[in-house]
Formats: C-alpha cells, sequence, structure tokens
C-alpha cells in the first residue's frame, strides 16, 4: 500500500474497532465494506488483515469482560463455527481466483442484509434458546467469517435476543470473534496464503485498533445504543449496495 492508502486504512480500522467496542460486532463488516469500496487491497488479503486486527480488539476487550462470556453458548458455537470456518475459506479461495466479480456481488449481499437486520429490533425471548439454535447459527456464522472474516450478524441477530444482560451478549460475541480469528489466522498460515510484505503494512493498524478500543471504552459518544445502531446500519447499508450493484451489472454485461 501506498502511504495515502495506509492512512486511508488506518482511519478506516479506527472507525471500525471503535463501532465494535460499543455494539460487540461490525469490525468486519465495515472494514471488508470500506476495502471493497476503496479497492486498497484484494479482498483475500483484506479478509486475513481483518482477522489480525479482529483479534487484538477481541483481546483487549476480554482482558477484562472474560470473566461475562456464556461459556456453554460459546461452546456450542463454536463447535459448529469452526468446521464451517473451513468451508468458507475454501469458498474464498475458489471465488477468487474464478469468479472476482461474483465474490464482490456476495460480500455486498451479506453487508446488505446484515445491515437490514441491524435496523430490526428482535423480539427478545422469554427463556434462553436451545444447544441446537446455538450449533445452527455458529455454523452460519463460521462460514461468513471463513469468507470474509465477518462472523457477526446472524450471532448478534441470536444473542440480541436472548434473556442475558448485555455484558455477558457482548463478550461472549467478542470472544466468538477472536477464537475464530486465531483458527482463520492459522488456516491461511497452513495454507501458505500469507499476504505480501506491502500488504502486510496494513498490520499498523494494529495501534489504530488498540487506540479506538481505550477511546471507546474509556470516552464512550453521548448518544443512545440505537442510534449507534443505526448510523452504523445507514454506513453498512450503502457500502453494500455500492459495492453490489456495479458487480451486477458486469455480471450481467451492462458497462
Amino acid at each position: 500500500m501506498s502511504p495515502g492508502e495506509l492512512i486511508g486504512f488506518l482511519a478506516l480500522a479506527f472507525v471500525a474497532a471503535y463501532a465494535q467496542t460499543l455494539t460487540g460486532f461490525a469490525f468486519g463488516l465495515i472494514t471488508m465494506g470500506g476495502v471493497g469500496l476503496t479497492g486498497l487491497l484484494s479482498l483475500p488479503d483484506a479478509a486475513m488483515i481483518v482477522s489480525v486486527l479482529t483479534l487484538v480488539n477481541a483481546t483487549q476487550m476480554l482482558l477484562k469482560g472474560w470473566r461475562d462470556v456464556a461459556w456453554r453458548e460459546f461452546a456450542f458455537v463454536m463447535a459448529a463455527s469452526v468446521p464451517l470456518l473451513f468451508a468458507g475459506y475454501w469458498l474464498l479461495e475458489w471465488l477468487a481466483d474464478t469468479r472476482a466479480d461474483m465474490l464482490r456481488l456476495v460480500l455486498g449481499a451479506v453487508i446488505i442484509a446484515s445491515s437490514l437486520q441491524l435496523a430490526m429490533r428482535p423480539a427478545p425471548l422469554a427463556q434462553k434458546s436451545g444447544s441446537a439454535s446455538f450449533l445452527f447459527f455458529g455454523g452460519i456464522a463460521g462460514l461468513m467469517g471463513g469468507m470474509f472474516s465477518t462472523a457477526g450478524p446472524p450471532l448478534v441477530f441470536h444473542f440480541y435476543r436472548q434473556p442475558l444482560a448485555l455484558a455477558t451478549i457482548r463478550e461472549t460475541l467478542v470472544g466468538v470473534f477472536a477464537l475464530n480469528a486465531v483458527f482463520r489466522i492459522g488456516l491461511v498460515a497452513a495454507a501458505g496464503n500469507l499476504p505480501g510484505p506491502s500488504t502486510l503494512t496494513g498490520l499498523f493498524a494494529i495501534p489504530a485498533v488498540m487506540a479506538a478500543t481505550f477511546a471507546a471504552r474509556r470516552w464512550p459518544p453521548p448518544i443512545a445504543p440505537q442510534v449507534m445502531r443505526r448510523i452504523v446500519f445507514v454506513l453498512l447499508f450503502l457500502s453494500g449496495v455500492s459495492l453490489g450493484a456495479p458487480a451486477v451489472l458486469r455480471l450481467l454485461g451492462v458497462h
């Protein structure tokens, strides 16, 4: 990346980490959406960098919040998430090699669907869901995490309906994202697909992520959580449309 591109990526990572620290999700979606729109990195390389940055953000959050993790639900989610993470990564590599526009369209659709989900207010459940539901949503999250390092949306939808404390929901989600990031980084390394030195300059975003996480914890914005969700919804929806529409036109042969 050029110096200008690197500065843009640092700013993008800062905003994404700030939003994730406040909401418990959205880091991967914001970062991948921004990368897809700007073309700063290839999507496979961006997903790798996002995995590392997600791990940094999650570790920083869990240093104090690990006691709030719902370990039983965490275990069920991970049991289904890890195998499908491998499948998602294989799908990413296949599409990246042969169908770049299809890959951008899939990412755009994922971001749009996730933003619409944010706009919804799922009715809270009277009692906690069964184990099978955590396996199901964990599997979907693993597939999305393997493809784009964006495991959040299905888990956010499911966990925020549960009769659990908000701190428990947030820290459990972050714990899942952290462990998924570890597996995904290991998978990329084992496959010999680590990004080149130029791309790895994106890791200079680590201090930006740490600073954003600290700032969001120390000085949260004076706005209600639902307002923050609406802001994230608008940003994601617009980026998803902007990313997917050109890919659709090219696939249809419209120039």
